[in-house]
């Protein structure tokens, strides 16, 4: 989600033009601990203060059995979140009422984020769990905001996510988004959390191949497997097929699940250019559909193609396709209906043709937007994101390099 990193690290993107010194980052540290162990942030975020207490690592005893995926997830950005989705509680209901339909179903997965509504979705997720007695797989991640810098930073956050689900442990967390430094830390507080019994599974999201190339490295020597990469992946979004990203995912086993698979909704077939959605989407709804007006027409049409030959919806052949690909699709839903459409996609599938003609009408579509995580850790150098840099041209690399310093 283009716009999700833009507001998700609106911090870390202020710095990732700038080098910053070690003495820098002990201050940018120490004013993020003042912020975050302020009580007016706790009660209003439920964030946890840097300041809580941890247990120290210690070896489990048993191996808990591996995650078994669904086909098709639910992403829960959207519950909470009131400043892109325009999240109200008022609905809660109608969320209450997706939960218990999807949980019903097999292997259900939910993924959250600490960030989402600054733990409003966690917290939701937890409750409905509770009270409609089903059990269900819950996947949620580690804000690596710049004041985070030391593994057991994350253990603190994955203890405070926990205690927002009411769980004691979860299926798989996940670091959000690549930091400009401190990367590693975050890669042996995964494991920590894996000996603390806290968690079953760990994964990264936003990570370049690099990136994932080495943090499954530094995992194995903890003798913990690096799960799964979630990643930006659909038609609208098709580059980590083209740079090399996907390929090094599967190639070490790494699971890849597609967020915005739908291309933030834009892939549902309710927009055009004459009807754009409400909020931050609109500025890149009317990029897509206006500034590349006869890519936009091509791709819509192809999937308007699809979804008329086989009986389905647009927004189903947009997950079909990514399942086509090996990948785990992660669709937001906010009501009933959405998560019905959703997994109705299962009932039937693209076939060779067909997502040979998707890959043509995607072949020219250019991101919508910059993507604001960090290209490179500061401290060792290592290339952490490049799903979108290393599908531009190499003149218009040039470009970026010179603006963001990169």
């Amino acid at each position: 989600m283009w716009a999700q990193g833009i507001l998700l690290v609106l911090a870390s993107a202020a710095v990732t033009s700038l080098e910053v010194s070690s003495s820098r980052r002990a201050v940018l540290r120490n004013v993020g601990s003042g912020i975050l162990g302020s009580s007016s942030l706790a009660v209003r975020t439920g964030l946890p203060s840097p300041a809580s207490a941890v247990a120290a690592p210690m070896t489990i005893a048993a191996v808990p059995p591996p995650l078994v995926l669904p086909p098709i997830g639910i992403g829960a950005w959207a519950w909470g979140d009131s400043v892109f989705w325009g999240y109200n509680p008022l609905n809660d209901g109608e969320l209450s009422e997706l939960f218990d339909f999807v949980a019903s179903t097999p292997n259900a997965f939910f993924d959250t984020a600490e960030l989402y509504g600054f733990g409003r979705s966690e917290s939701l997720i937890g409750n409905f769990e509770r009270s409609s007695g089903k059990k269900v797989s819950i996947a949620t991640k580690f804000a690596a905001l710049p004041w985070k810098t030391s593994r057991t930073d994350v253990v603190k956050a994955c203890q405070a996510s926990l205690k927002r689900m009411g769980r004691d442990s979860m299926e798989l967390y996940q670091v959000h988004f690549p930091n400009a430094w401190s990367n590693a830390e975050y890669w042996e507080g995964l494991a920590d959390c894996v000996e603390l019994g806290l968690v079953e599974n760990v994964g990264v999201s936003n990570y370049g191949a690099d990136a994932v190339e080495a943090c499954a490295a530094a995992l194995a020597k903890r003798g913990v497997p690096l799960f799964s990469n979630q990643i930006q992946y659909s038609l609208l979004y098709p580059f980590a097929e083209q740079n090399g990203l996907k390929a090094k995912c599967d190639e070490l086993g790494v699971r890849v699940l597609a967020y915005s698979p739908l291309g933030l909704g834009l892939l549902s077939g309710k927009y055009s250019s004459d009807k754009l959605p409400s909020g931050p989407r609109a500025k890149l709804a009317k990029a897509f559909f206006e500034d590349d007006a006869e890519v936009a027409a091509g791709l819509v049409g192809a999937v308007q193609a699809c979804a008329a030959k086989h009986g389905g919806t647009p927004s189903q052949v947009a997950l079909n396709w990514c399942r086509a690909k090996g990948t785990v699709p992660i669709p937001g839903a906010r009501n009933l209906a959405q998560a019905e459409e959703n997994l109705g996609a299962l009932k039937w599938q693209l076939d060779a043709e067909d997502v040979k003609a998707l890959d043509r009408a995607c072949a020219n579509v250019k991101p919508l937007a910059k993507a604001p995580f960090p290209e490179k850790d500061r401290d060792t150098g290592l290339i952490m994101f490049d799903s979108w840099l290393l599908s531009l041209g190499s003149m218009e690399l040039v470009a970026w390099e010179v603006l963001f310093q990169i």
